[in-house]
């Protein structure tokens, strides 16, 4: 016959499974981030390449040290193990693995000079955004409040870390050719990057908060030249190797910062694994079971033995703060999605860019008074009636 402490163990089990995804999940995470950064400094040294500013030789050394990692991550989907409600982070994987599939081509197509370093930096900056989506999946499926602060903080880390890299690739192209478009694309990529440090600012623990600096004087000096004057090319060639090598030791440094807050997610999935392992105390069954109130067993009274009822109402109780505490850390996450999908319904039916179509949310916000969100959310409730894009 089965009694409740035979269930308890059973949900104690299933609490530890869950776990040991996530730790897998974690793990994976760690393996990401690291080909993530190798596949930013990639995307860095083609742009200066195809600009005509950087030694071939440095390009090869970069993509000899892209490969492992990217072996490593293909092993890491292999282990993952992925429960049957994971489709989307299924897909994610599928779509990432086309791209590492596609790389050996883009890569021949920039050697070769057939690819802009634009058309280059788009297709980089499409797998790596790809990488970012398994992690969002992997932050979004988090079922323990405290690693999925972490993991929230990590992504959007990575996040701000990406539009950094971005940035050092616009800033080369901006140094060399100028234009007003690109300084705007230039003044975008920094804006967007400290919403994302900023979101990781109110989730990561202390610690790393004390490690996380401001932008150094050579960075924003090197910024004020790029972004607000008139850069020829004949100046701006001299700027190049600069900034890129300045705006490297800055990613650099954010990946420092990235590796130590993966090393905390997984330190904390092996504290809360060995936590769920523990066994549970002996339980006397409770004869005042009907006569017993709901509240919390520390107020039951020291007349009472530990009981079944007890471990219930220890473990529900956990269970719920657990639950009210991940829908807060969850909160950042879906308001994430709302802004990214009005962005993407705003782009596809009014032809606008990425970043036109983020300042109108966010100018449309500031005139109403009204939190970015809630303005992404009435946008795609009015989707239906968006004229069509024109053909």
């Amino acid at each position: 016959m089965t009694s409740a402490l035979h269930f308890l163990q059973l949900a104690r089990q299933c609490e530890i499974t869950e776990l040991e995804f996530l730790q897998r999940t974690s793990a994976l995470v760690d393996i990401l981030g690291r080909l993530i950064h190798a596949l930013q400094k990639e995307r860095g040294l083609s742009m200066v390449y195809l600009t005509g500013r950087a030694d071939p030789e440095a390009l090869l050394t970069q993509i000899k040290e892209c490969e492992p990692l990217a072996n490593k991550a293909r092993a890491g989907f292999d282990d993952l193990h992925i429960p049957t409600q994971g489709a989307r982070l299924l897909s994610r994987i599928a779509y990432v693995l086309q791209g590492l599939d596609a790389l050996p081509d883009l890569r021949d197509r920039i050697q070769s000079r057939q690819k802009t370093p634009e058309a280059a930096v788009g297709a980089f900056t499409k797998l790596v955004t790809g990488l970012l989506a398994v992690v969002f999946e992997a932050a979004d499926g988090a079922a323990d409040p405290d690693i999925s602060r972490l993991l929230v903080a990590l992504f959007h880390f990575m996040q701000g870390k990406e539009l950094a890299g971005q940035e050092r690739a616009a800033g080369v192209a901006a140094f060399g050719a100028g234009g007003e478009q690109r300084q705007q694309h230039w003044l975008h990529l920094i804006e967007a990057q400290e919403r994302c440090f900023q979101v990781f600012s109110e989730f990561a623990p202390p610690t790393l908060l004390l490690q996380w600096r401001g932008e150094d004087a050579t960075l924003e000096r090197l910024r004020r030249v790029g972004c607000t004057l008139a850069v020829n090319i004949e100046s701006g060639a001299d700027l190049r190797q600069t900034w890129f090598d300045v705006a490297t030791s800055r990613m650099d440094a954010l990946h420092t910062i990235e590796t130590q807050l993966a090393a905390e997610v997984l330190s904390q999935c092996e504290s809360r694994i060995a936590q769920a392992r523990q066994p549970l105390p002996d339980a006397d069954v409770d004869a005042d079971f009907f006569d017993s109130s709901p509240a919390p067993a520390a107020s039951l009274g020291p007349q009472l033995n530990r009981s079944v009822l007890e471990l219930v109402q220890d473990q529900s109780q956990r269970l719920q703060a657990m639950q009210a505490e991940l829908e807060t850390t969850r909160a950042a996450l879906h308001e994430r999605k709302l802004v990214e999908r009005a962005k993407g319904l705003l782009m596809a039916r009014r032809q606008l860019t990425e970043s036109d179509a983020h300042k109108l949310l966010r100018q449309t916000a500031m005139n109403q008074g009204r939190k970015l969100s809630e303005v992404a959310e009435a946008v795609l409730a009015m989707a239906d009636l968006l004229p069509p894009a024109p053909h």
